[in-house]
């Protein structure tokens, strides 16, 4: 019994598998691998067969590239399976840093760390995505370096008078935030060329008009390199001088060049850099410069001397994508402070350069302090990450999980925000190589947070070939006497040989003599039509459907073309093999339609088809053919149970009925057991079918009997001794209640007769007060009469 479930099992397993293989078709085959290397790089469930013996008859090398679960259900065994993974490793994973503003530690900015893992190695698979966590957490007191570069010409005046004493004031209120602050300062006016300003020698010297003393026009100028001294810094912005221009866009985009490139000069640290930009006006950038004759587009490389830039007559300004490569390659996040007036341009600006804010500047510049602190809170509750070039055929992908238990894919899963000091967020990061890279060279790539200078280091190794390859056998014998390399259980062949074992040369491959042996006995076909013949051997040719498979010494064997079953090859339940079904077990027939399971057939007695005919591929068929049903369970011309033993019933039990004569021979088939009443009759549930009867007898009295037939095919009865008679009619309560029908219908009627006598009454009456109150009676006058009596009035009587 174990055996046979184990092989149910396995045939189960077997038919589940080639079912799917069915459904679609597989990549692995459709790649047509010729090398094991191939085939892992046709898709992550690709696997390649190195078993020697692995091929069928007519198959060709790329036979042994399929999915693994097609591979096992055509007997490769697991060991031969050849099926890297990729995988990741994690080379340094130093823990983020944990500190408090005002401890007594203090920590060099490179032992501070952010980001988590630093470096790890990723063992790429075509198609298998590898993941990997990155852990971000803002640490406290760290560095921050601020660079001011400012716009020095005529119309900021106002704005340097409180410049002046900003190097101070802003080390107070940083040292609240950073106990490790420097500040730098830089300034710019335009390019020094017409018609930005005006060349003439007296402009030169004071480009300012009137009596006002202005320094002579410069492009930029680092004045103060970063430090930690504020005294310092008000000291050497306390002797800049106002310049002018004739223009009103200035060279801005010149000097953020500038600062960005020559961190030297600057004295940039890998700490946090701000750079802000202090401006009343707009700007010119790459293409301007042909106003003044320049026309070399800007290198993005440092040129200042003695501080000063002295290229900008030389190249144009620098584009907007220049300057956003630039900013974000040097980790600088850039604040504009700018004026009511030009808000809506730097906003735009702001768009396009990540990691930038813009701030409201008065008129004067007195709200500067305030503007830096807002906007570098801004700036540092959001982080973004970026990656390096990414290689060719290789994707990445992010998912963020921020705080509060927000989570962002594709594009805003590369950043969160809202991050206050001391929060950690996390990232799940997903890269997948697409492709090999022709060589197979390992590559780097890196991640980082914008306007931060830690980055993770991740090292791409690509899984190109087989570990069975290396293992390779060149000039092996087995590769018909030293013509190919032998290699995971197939022959590679030499240059100028083919054929599975390398056994040709491409000068012998159409031969005529060699096509004899590709034909069957007696036939003209090549390959049964069906494939080709090479090296006197024949190469099936695939189909456009990859699970259809031609096989066979000479291609004349198919998995496609057996008989079907409700659309489908062997009816889903076998195999087909070289035409012809192999079916699983439980079924059989030449399309494996007919099951040889007799579950279908078990009537509700546990009987197979009722005992009246045979169980035949899952149905019944009826030997009775009086018969029919799905277990031979209806009969259309049979009296049922009940009415056919009636009569026999009725006689032995209460000895009346029409078979009362003739019971002791006609009725003497069942055994007969009588109960008191019908709760003590059988009940379902029992071993032998049973059918519960209620039927009349001659004397209209109901009697109830139960029918079954046990094992050894005995007939009994139980029988209610009693039957259940109606009691007659009482004649004295219905000759009552007729009498009393009569009555109150009469009673009824006459009521309803005196209403409508009432209500024709009340209409004549009205009737008759209507024609009353229309009734007009006229007073006769005789026309001739005169009164006799005569009134005369005294007209000078005033009735006094």
């Amino acid at each position: 019994m174990s055996l046979i479930n184990n092989l149910s099992v396995h045939f189960f397993i077997y038919k589940v598998t080639y079912l799917c293989s069915f459904i679609g078709g597989s990549d692995c085959i459709k790649a047509n691998a010729k090398s094991c290397g191939e085939c892992i790089q046709a898709g992550p469930n690709c696997g390649w067969c190195k078993k020697t013996d692995f091929l069928q008859e007519g198959e060709p090398t790329s036979a042994r590239c399929d999915d693994l679960a097609a591979l096992k259900s055509k007997g490769c065994p697991e060991q031969d399976i050849e099926n890297p993974r990729g995988s990741k490793r994690v080379l340094e994973d130093r823990e983020v840093t944990n500190r408090k503003i005002g401890a007594a530690e203090k920590l060099k900015p490179e032992a501070i760390t952010q980001i988590q893992p630093q470096k790890l190695v990723l063992q790429l698979r075509v198609g298998e995505p590898q993941t990997f966590s990155l852990k971000f957490k803002r640490a406290e007191d760290y560095p921050i370096d601020l660079y001011y570069l400012m716009d020095l010409s005529y119309s900021m005046k106002d704005d340097l008078e409180n410049v002046k004493s900003l190097g101070t004031a802003l080390m107070r209120e940083m040292e609240k935030i950073t106990s490790d602050f420097r500040i730098g300062f830089g300034s710019f006016v335009e390019k020094t060329v017409m018609p930005y300003i005006s060349t003439t020698p007296a402009k030169l010297r004071n480009p300012c008009t009137g009596d006002q003393n202005c320094t002579s026009p410069f492009s930029y100028k680092n004045v103060l390199s970063l430090t930690s001294e504020g005294n310092k810094f008000n000291e050497l912005v306390g002797k800049q001088h106002i310049s002018g221009n004739l223009d009103s866009p200035e060279g801005g985009f010149d000097a953020i060049m500038q600062v960005a490139v020559c961190g030297v000069s600057i004295g940039w640290r890998n700490v946090t850099r701000l750079l802000v930009f202090s401006t009343d006006a707009g700007f010119h950038f790459a293409g301007d410069g042909k106003l003044g004759g320049i026309v070399l587009p800007n290198d993005g490389k440092c040129h200042l001397e003695n501080n000063m830039y002295t290229m900008s007559h030389y190249y144009d300004y620098p584009s907007i994508a220049h300057l956003v490569q630039k900013l974000s390659e040097n980790n600088i996040q850039t604040i504009f402070a700018v004026t009511e007036e030009f808000q809506a341009v730097y906003k735009e600006l702001k768009n396009l350069i990540p990691k930038s804010a813009v701030g409201t500047l008065s008129s004067n510049s007195s709200n500067v302090i305030q503007l830096i602190i807002d906007a570098y809170n801004s700036l540092s509750s959001e982080v973004i990450l970026e990656n390096s070039k990414l290689p060719k055929g290789v994707t990445i992908s992010y998912k963020s999980y921020c705080k509060n238990g927000v989570n962002d894919t594709q594009e805003d899963g590369r950043k969160c925000s809202n991050i206050s000091i001391g929060d950690e967020v996390r990232f799940e990061i997903n890269v997948t190589a697409n492709e090999c890279p022709k060589k197979g060279q390992n590559e780097t790539i890196k991640i980082k947070p914008l306007g931060f200078t830690e980055e993770v280091e991740i090292n791409l190794q690509f899984i190109c070939d087989c570990l069975c390859q290396s293992e390779g056998e060149p000039n092996s014998p087995a590769c018909h006497d030293g013509n190919g390399t032998f290699e995971c259980g197939a022959c590679r062949c030499n240059e100028g040989r083919i054929g599975r074992l390398c056994e040709c040369s491409t000068d012998e491959v159409n031969s005529e003599d060699m096509d004899a042996y590709c034909r069957r006995e007696n036939s003209t076909e090549i390959c049964s039509n069906n494939g080709e013949c090479i090296c006197g051997q024949c190469v099936c040719k695939k189909r456009e459907n990859t699970n259809e498979v031609y096989s066979g010494k000479y291609c004349e064997c198919d998995n496609f073309n057996c008989d079907r079953s409700n659309g489908l090859i062997c009816g889903g339940n076998g195999i087909c093999k070289c035409r012809v079904c192999e079916c699983f077990p439980n079924f059989t027939g030449s399309a494996c339609d007919c099951s040889l399971d007799t579950t279908p057939c078990l009537a509700a007695n546990g009987q197979i088809c009722n005992g009246r005919g045979t169980c035949e591929c899952g149905t019944c068929n009826c030997t009775d053919p009086k018969f029919q049903g799905p277990t031979c369970e209806m009969c259309q011309t049979c009296l049922g149970v009940c009415a056919e033993h009636k009569d026999c019933v009725q006689c032995r039990a209460f000895e009346k009925g029409e078979k009362k004569e003739t019971c002791s021979q006609e009725c003497m088939h069942f055994n007969m057991t009588r109960v008191e009443s019908r709760d003590k009759l059988p009940q379902p549930g029992q071993p032998d079918p049973l059918s519960h009867c209620k039927e009349k007898d001659v004397d209209d009295c109901w009697f109830y009997f139960t029918y079954s037939v046990n094992s050894n095919g005995e007939a009994n009865v139980h029988v209610v001794e009693t039957p259940e008679c109606p009691s007659g009619p009482d004649i004295i309560p219905i000759v009552a209640g007729v009498v009393a029908g009569i009555v109150l219908i009469g009673l009824a009627l006459l009521l309803i007769w005196k209403l409508l006598m009432i209500i024709h009454d009340r209409r004549e009456f009205a009737k008759f007060e209507k024609e009353k109150m229309n009734a007009k009676w006229d007073t006769g006058e005789n026309p001739i009469y005169k009164s006799a009596v005569t009134t005369v009035v005294n007209p000078k009587y005033e009735g006094k």
